[in-house]
This record gives structure tokens, sequence and C-alpha cells, in this order.
């Protein structure tokens, strides 16, 4: 019980310091060092501070609708590219960006990527909670886009045997599984019958994965424990950041934020950063791995700065916007 009060009192605080953000951010227009750009894509950078610390962000804009646009996702097998790398690979696009969570032992994506329409790669399947000795089924939360080029942001439960995702229609909650037993070879899962009943197939075209989501139905509301992305105080520290979201009139908005640079930009927390997102109106977004992973090309050109000492992380995956003119 005090550790679940405990967890709505973190929750509650996270609301109420994200909602403190009242001053918006002036973004200025950038499209000219970033060009040439179709008539429908837009950068803008802010430079201004971020609750009085130094900031810099930028963003993109892009009509969902623009049929000479293409909207894609790369990935690698066991292996990493920078943003840089993949530009080359896919003929010099637009945009570039990093999406998913990975691990460093394997390089392999923990979250779930569709490309051309097929499923690439899947989301962790479960974890072990150390602090309750408990093993959860997980659902981590995606960025898509359909044929019909129209954005949906949800939360996904993949199986290998099944061609697409599933996604929840009202959020996820934590799936208990039973206590670990170090004496069995195999754990037994309990899934609660509402995530039965809710469950539909994501059909996308396109769709990378992260978490958690920032902004639901046009309001702040992070889901970090329900997806069980970062633990204790973490969800407040600041970092550099990378994230997705879609405004109603079928914009695409991809943001990133510049981090870990003291005294020129020292990055955001989870809640400034949905703040900004529903700032620039957003209905629905979520965050994307962040940290020294945060990197947008835009012409094959550089936004914010990468935090890592050696230039761009090695990444498995990428969002990519392309002009099919170009192609």
């Amino acid at each position: 019980m005090k550790t679940q009060l405990k967890r709505i009192i973190n929750y509650s605080l996270l609301i109420i310091n994200s909602t403190t953000l009242t001053a918006q951010l002036r973004w200025v227009n950038v499209d000219s060092l970033y060009g040439p750009l179709p008539a429908s894509v837009h950068v803008f950078k802010t430079t201004d501070s971020l609750d009085g610390k130094p900031n810099i962000a930028y963003y993109i804009i892009a009509d969902l609708k623009d049929k000479r646009l293409l909207f894609d996702a790369d990935t690698t097998l066991n292996r990493r590219f920078t943003p840089s790398q993949f530009y080359q690979k896919n003929n010099q696009p637009l945009v570039v960006v990093n999406t998913t969570f990975f691990s460093f032992q394997t390089n392999q994506n923990l979250n779930v990527v569709i490309k051309e329409g097929k499923l690439v790669s899947y989301n962790l399947k479960s974890l072990f909670n150390k602090s309750d000795s408990t093993y959860y089924y997980i659902t981590r939360s995606a960025l898509g886009i359909s044929k019909e080029r129209n954005a949906d942001v949800a939360w996904l439960y993949t199986d290998s045997l099944s061609k697409w995702p599933y996604s929840l229609t009202f959020g996820p909650s934590p799936l208990a599984g039973h206590k670990a037993n170090p004496r069995l070879k195999d754990v037994k899962w309990a899934m609660p019958c509402s995530f039965c009943r809710m469950k539909r197939k994501w059909r996308m075209q396109t769709a990378v994965g992260g978490g958690p989501v920032l902004v639901q139905r046009g309001e702040i509301s992070i889901t970090n424990e329900r997806e069980k992305m970062f633990t204790g105080k973490a969800i407040n520290d600041k970092h550099p950041r990378t994230a997705m979201g879609y405004t109603k009139d079928n914009n695409l908005i991809i943001l990133v934020v510049q981090g870990r640079f003291p005294s020129i930009a020292e990055g955001a927390t989870l809640g400034q950063e949905a703040k900004i997102l529903q700032d620039l109106g957003c209905w629905e977004a979520l965050n994307l791995d962040g940290g020294g992973s945060s990197c947008m090309l835009v012409n094959g050109k550089e936004t914010i700065k990468p935090s890592d000492a050696a230039g761009q992380r090695a990444v498995p995956a990428v969002f990519i916007i392309s002009n099919k003119q170009k192609n």
C-alpha cells in the first residue's frame, strides 16, 4: 500500500510540475539553414530558456496528407548505424531521426518497428521487476502512420506469431505475472481479461516505438509507470530528448531537445517535453530514445548537437521523411 501511494504521489507531482510551465517557447523558422525543403515541411528552433535553464531545441512539422512525402522507417539486424550512415543508406532523405530504445549488448531494438507494412521489430515481451520479484507482461507505445496517412499513438503488445501488433484502446495497465521462482525454468504468465477485450490489430504502414506516452487527446498524460519505463526519480531528470506526435489537422511533429551541455543546453524532463509538445498542438505524442541517441538530420545536417563525446551514436532504427520527387 505504501509503495502504491508513493507511486501515486510521484505521478501527481510530475503532472503538477509539467503544468506549471506556463510560458510558451518562442520558435524561429530556420528553413533557410536546412533547405531545400518542400512547402509542406518546415524546421523551427528555439533558444528560449526552459524553467530558467539554458535550452536548445528543434522541431520538424510535416503535412501527413502531402502525397509527395514518404514517411518510412529503417532498421538493421544485429548492428547499428549512425543517423548519417542511415542518411546515405536511404538515398539522402529529407529527415532522419533516432527512434527506438535498444540493447547495447545485442544491438537489438526493444520496441516496435513497422516498415512498408511489415512488422520487422518487436516490443520487449516481459520485464522482471526486482522491487517486487515479479515478471510482467508489458506494453510499450508507438506512433504509426496508416496507408491513408492517418497517425495514431497506441500501446502495443507484439507476438512473433501475429502479422500485426495488438493495441490497447484505453491505455495500458501493469500486467502482472507470477512471483519469480528460481527453481522453475518456465514462468506462467497472467494476462487480465480486460486486456483481451480491448486488444485490436494495429494495421500501420510505418511505425516506430518508444515510450512513455506524453500527450493524449491534447492533454498531458504521462504513462511512465504503466509502461514501466523510467524508475524512481529518473522521470524528473533532464536529458537530451527525442519525441514524435501529431496534430488534429494531420501534421506530424518531431521534436529534439539538446542536453548535457552545462550552461548551453541542459535538456528536458519528461514533463517539460510533454508541455512543449502540447504547446505545439499535439493531439497525441510519445517519448522516444533520448540521451546520447538523440539526433535529427535535415538534408543531412545536424539540428541539435549529440551529447556523446564521439558525436552521433549508432542506433538500430530511425524514422525517415523523404521527398518522392527527389527519389
